[in-house]
């Protein structure tokens, strides 16, 4: 599949549907909508917020939403390296904290994997995935 490279707005709108469809497809072969993480020894749940974030932010860079097409080995294998307070917006406001995970690989570069931890249940939630090439 080729991704636009370029950062016009037409490459962005390109690589958004590109996420799009990857989610789509994804979700179709994936019924439990989730995968385990070694590193936190739990599942990281897919959910709306999980597309529409990542679609929002990995579609600004190529490197992001090739990272994005590698989703399962990323969420599966990438490390936690710190625990924040979520943002005080709509989206970031179900969770009690956010997780941050890294990822390092030599063709996606040091990818970031944002994580919400949902106030009552605890669910681990994909927020956003991104990456920049090093």
């Amino acid at each position: 599949m080729e991704i636009a490279q370029g950062h016009t707005k037409e490459d962005v709108v390109e690589r958004r549907s590109v996420i799009s469809a990857f989610f789509h497809q994804w979700k179709e072969n994936n019924p439990s909508l989730s995968i385990y993480n070694k590193s936190l020894k739990e599942d990281i749940l897919i959910r709306f917020v999980s597309i529409t974030e990542t679609c929002t932010h990995a579609s600004r860079l190529p490197e992001s939403t090739l990272a994005v097409l590698h989703m399962d080995a990323i969420l599966e294998n990438a490390r936690k390296v710190a625990v924040v307070k979520p943002k005080n917006n709509g989206n970031q406001k179900p969770f009690e904290k956010i997780i941050v995970l890294e990822y390092l690989n030599n063709t996606l570069g040091r990818v970031r994997v944002t994580v919400g931890v949902k106030r009552r249940t605890h669910e681990k939630v994909l927020y956003c995935i991104t990456s920049e090439k090093e």
